[in-house]
């Protein structure tokens, strides 16, 4: 009897926990409508214009009194919601251990960030700074709320579990994107049939994907549990926990070498995801229809990288793969350097190469990281991770606006950001993982 009890306890937590990850999934599902839509494709292109529209004679544009080249105000943009982020990020992190309560967190962030990609439809004209004030907003908001999502993973799963389930859930978040951008693709193409003209059709993207990112946040919000941790029974106020954290994570130099790694190569991996739309339309002179097509081919392609990567991992080792996945990546920007200005196959050839390493070396980094966090200090040691995948990604933009600002080529730009791979992979391939994963108090995978 009490062996039939215990099987049946297990079946039940077992079903419970597949509950819990399915609603997990159900985050990257609705967020990825901003990272896809807004601020990969349409938001990059769309802020450059209309900064451009508000320029003086010599192509500047004046926020508080700074010149600002209007084609690198989308990468400043994007570098000051990063650290905006950096500062939030550790101290609701710490909040969410201490307290617990996670879900609530999430449900604001997720919101705040939703309704100022919603309140985007009002860009027009020349009201860049309207546009830079609410990307800032959306991208942090978005960061803060990828850390508490992510915190979940080493709750929700157990270690042989966790490259499979991260996997899903980029796979997940990818599927999402591409439906989303099919939708927009056809408002976009045909919005004369719609009685709209381009720049309205523009708005209707970049509001839908507010709404959409609302909406399917419901069901997370609904599946996922808060757990009080029994570690963290501190009341310290925020700066001081936040000191706490840094000081802890001092105590795990393994930890802290993944993490350098990563910041460092996911840093390159972001700016690519944020300013390819910028070198396309910009330097290469393709059209916005041509942009849109390219990034549905890299979300499609990016749902079988993210699986098939996956697969790879468990034959492999995540380590290894990712490892693989920094050489793909640098051999894909160097190719990205000679592309032809106006031929939309070899851009379309680069999409490829990007969309099939692109899910499967954030989601098994994401796996990867998991390992190395100390039980009880998910939230907390998350937002440092995050700062690099949606939060520390602020010197890859920035060296991108700088570089086009003194040279005045994007390609240049581009290239530029093969360094973050080479060094990224440097310090990963150096990093003993199993060593890492017992300094941390986990108990060690088979293969990793």
């Amino acid at each position: 009897m009490g062996t039939d009890t215990a099987q049946a306890r297990a079946t039940d937590e077992a079903a419970e926990r597949r509950r819990e990850q399915r609603g997990w999934y159900f985050y990257d599902w609705a967020c990825s409508a901003y990272s896809t839509s807004v601020l990969t494709v349409f938001l990059g292109p769309y802020l450059t214009s209309v900064a451009k529209s508000a320029a003086d004679a010599d192509g500047y544009v004046h926020p508080l009194g700074v010149p600002v080249r209007a084609g690198s105000f989308f990468a400043y943009s994007v570098s000051l919601s990063v650290i905006v982020a950096v500062v939030v990020m550790p101290l609701v992190g710490a909040a969410a251990d201490r307290t617990g309560r996670k879900k609530p967190l999430l449900a604001v962030t997720a919101y705040v960030g939703a309704a100022a990609t919603a309140g985007m439809f009002f860009l027009d004209g020349d009201r860049y700074l309207l546009g830079g004030v609410l990307l800032v907003v959306a991208n942090a908001a978005q960061a803060v709320a990828m850390m508490l999502y992510n915190s979940y993973l080493p709750q929700i799963a157990p270690p042989e579990e966790r490259d499979a389930v991260s996997s899903r859930g980029w796979a997940f978040g990818y599927a999402a994107g591409a439906l989303v951008l099919i939708a927009n693709l056809v408002l976009f193409l045909a919005h004369d049939s719609f009685g709209v003209s381009e720049s309205t059709a523009v708005r209707i993207c970049l509001a839908s994907a507010g709404l959409w990112w609302g909406a399917f946040t419901l069901v997370p919000l609904k599946r996922l549990r808060d757990r009080r941790s029994p570690v963290m029974e501190v009341t310290a106020p925020g700066p001081r926990r936040l000191a706490a954290t840094v000081r802890d994570m001092r105590r795990h130099p393994l930890t802290l070498s993944f993490l350098l790694a990563y910041l460092i190569y996911n840093d390159g991996i972001q700016t690519v995801i944020s300013q390819a739309s910028v070198y396309g339309s910009e330097e290469l002179g393709l059209s916005q229809s041509t942009l849109i097509v390219a990034v549905l081919l890299v979300q499609v392609l990016a749902v079988c990288g993210a699986l098939g990567m996956g697969r790879l991992a468990r034959t492999y080792g995540a380590r290894r793969t990712v490892l693989g996945s920094l050489v793909a990546w640098t051999i894909t920007l160097g190719a990205g350097y000679f592309l032809p200005a106006g031929a939309p196959f070899w851009f379309f050839v680069l999409a490829s190469g990007i969309g099939l390493v692109l899910g499967g070396s954030q989601a098994l980094s994401r796996s990867l990281f998991s390992h190395l966090v100390p039980p009880g200090k998910e939230a907390e040691y998350f937002s440092a991770y995050e700062m690099s995948d949606r939060g520390m990604s602020w010197l890859g933009p920035l060296l991108f606006g700088l570089t086009y600002q003194l040279t005045g080529s994007y390609r240049d730009a581009i290239i530029s950001l093969v360094a973050f791979f080479v060094l990224g992979f440097v310090l990963l391939a150096r990093v003993p993982l199993r060593q890492a994963v017992r300094d941390a108090g986990n108990p060690v995978p088979e293969r990793i």
